[in-house]
């Protein structure tokens, strides 16, 4: 299951601009369904329709792939896309879905443990179920897992880099990143994260 936060305000009001999808990850800014129209070769739609909602749907559940935003509902001062301005937070109840839907083993977090990003939310959300992340790998993408309900379940999560423009200056900075731009000029922001995400998906 893919676990993002919560979309752009416009999504709430709809009011999108051209070339958002009126569906999960839409926005023309994020990059989330570019990484996957490049792993998959899907050909998608990026245009507001039917269309290319009804395509993303299709691939999800083909793959048996689940979205979620763990942010059932936020304010904002400033009305923009940032997971920092969310104020008053209300999360979803994820552990609850994961007990719904027993055959979901893995959450992707579309960004880590920053404020209010996928990761530290989560945290806070299984803290109150009396549940805690062990560390499988501390290299980005990093890589945790805990138990539900006994030792017959184990759930991974892994953390991955944000597929949105916010996120550049931190691939920027990674080790990972410089060592195959240094020896690619042509390598790119998004080809990175199309590297990470690729192995998960």
């Amino acid at each position: 299951m893919i676990v993002g936060t919560l979309p752009p305000p416009r999504f709430s009001q709809g009011q999108l601009k051209p070339g958002d999808v009126n569906f999960c990850y839409g926005s023309r800014d994020g990059q989330l369904w570019p990484i996957l129209d490049t792993i998959f070769n899907l050909n998608l739609t990026f245009e507001t329709s039917d269309k290319a909602v009804e395509e993303r749907k299709q691939f999800l559940i083909d793959r048996g792939i689940a979205i979620c935003d763990i942010v059932a509902s936020a304010r904002r001062k400033k009305i923009d896309a940032s997971d920092l301005g969310m104020k008053e937070i209300k999360l979803r109840n994820i552990i609850a879905y994961l007990r719904e839907y027993s055959n979901i083993k893995t959450l992707l977090f579309t960004g880590g443990n920053s404020l209010n990003g996928p990761e530290y939310l989560f945290r806070k959300h299984i803290k109150e179920h009396g549940l805690s992340l062990k560390t499988v790998s501390e290299e980005v993408p990093r890589i945790y897992e805990f138990e539900l309900d006994g030792p017959c379940r184990t759930i991974r999560t892994v953390s991955l880099t944000a597929p949105s423009g916010a996120a550049n200056r931190a691939v920027g900075s990674m080790e990972a990143y410089k060592a195959i731009k240094a020896v690619r000029p042509e390598f790119n922001t998004f080809d990175f994260r199309v590297m990470q995400y690729e192995p998960f998906f």
